[in-house]
């Protein structure tokens, strides 16, 4: 059995669609619904038990004692969220609930971390796991640092013995595709530059500050949903692989290209202007980020991403510009 944590989310039931695609199962989602149209991400797809996530533990006691594998998701995942207190229970408490459950059971435990435990990035995006490393990363908010305090943990319990089975965490950049429209502003930027592009026939990106980097120029490392997927099932499949890993595109590319690629994705000629980076973000704002695969490369995964255009005309295609946007 299969428990993914997060499983109506984003990255989570993509997770869900693709063990169903791959006839793996049964699944079970720990998520909380609510009102809106998150249970769409869902829909598709047989799951074997949605559990509450403040029961989730006696679940595992009990109906889920047969879980072999957790895909820990589920998080307070806003980096705008200040409530510190709020992050710590969902993002540190819970995750190491389960990490003890996981070494406690000989069970394996998958987990989102996130590139926001960079920082501003002039530490570079290496995913060099030794403890002193990690230790001297300085997130720019809360989320960033949540994740980045589990993978200390993690790597100083599996220096002690005390890891599960198999363990991994994932440092995701900028992931983007379908099931995300939930986000709201969190909502990648392939996402919000469709519906701009819809709705007003343009599309208004940052003006740079920073005289490296001309108006649009600013870079980061899109990643295709998919390719993120295939990387936690590979994984899955390879349990003897654990560590602190990076889960991107290895490739840079500027939010021009991204862009360009969602105006021929739809078809629409180019419209691009530019607007002022707002004050309360310019202070602390990226302007390139690249995941490091290399790590998980040497580790013997291998498979070949999608680039970034044909991420996103992918997503448009098939998705975006879909009656039923849902994977």
């Amino acid at each position: 059995m299969y428990l993914v944590t997060g499983g109506a989310g984003f990255i989570g039931s993509n997770i869900v669609a693709e063990l169903h695609a791959r006839g793996l199962g049964p699944v079970a989602v720990s998520d909380r619904l609510r009102s809106g149209e998150k249970w769409r991400n869902l829909a598709k797809h047989p799951i074997c038990a949605l559990v509450d996530p403040d029961h989730v533990m006696d679940w595992l006691a009990g109906e889920g004692r047969d879980t072999q594998v957790i895909f820990h998701m589920g998080a307070c995942s806003s980096t705008t969220e200040t409530d510190a207190d709020f992050i710590w229970r969902n993002n540190v408490d819970f995750t190491m609930k389960l990490w003890h459950w996981c070494a406690e059971n000989g069970r394996r435990l998958i987990y989102a971390s996130s590139a926001a435990t960079y920082g501003d990035g002039k530490q570079g995006f290496d995913d060099n796991q030794d403890l002193a490393t990690l230790d001297g990363l300085r997130p720019l908010n809360p989320y960033g640092w949540s994740k980045q305090v589990v993978d200390c943990q993690a790597v100083r319990l599996a220096g002690e013995g005390k890891a599960p089975k198999q363990w991994a965490g994932l440092k995701f950049f900028n992931v983007y595709g379908p099931n995300e429209y939930h986000k709201g502003g969190q909502r990648s930027v392939v996402a919000q530059l469709f519906d701009q592009i819809r709705e007003t026939g343009g599309a208004k990106l940052f003006q740079s500050h920073h005289p490296d980097y001309a108006d649009g120029g600013q870079m980061r490392d899109f990643v295709w949903v998919g390719d993120c997927v295939n990387m936690m099932l590979w994984l899955a499949d390879n349990e003897t692989v654990s560590g602190v890993f990076n889960c991107g595109s290895g490739k840079a590319r500027s939010f021009l290209d991204l862009a360009k690629a969602t105006f021929a994705a739809m078809g629409e000629q180019e419209n691009i202007s530019f607007r002022e980076t707002p004050e309360n973000i310019r202070k602390h704002y990226q302007y390139f980020t690249e995941a490091n695969m290399a790590k998980i490369q040497q580790a013997g995964y291998a498979a070949n991403g999608v680039s970034l255009e044909e991420g996103v005309e992918r997503y448009v295609r098939d998705y975006l510009m879909q009656e039923d946007r849902f994977r």
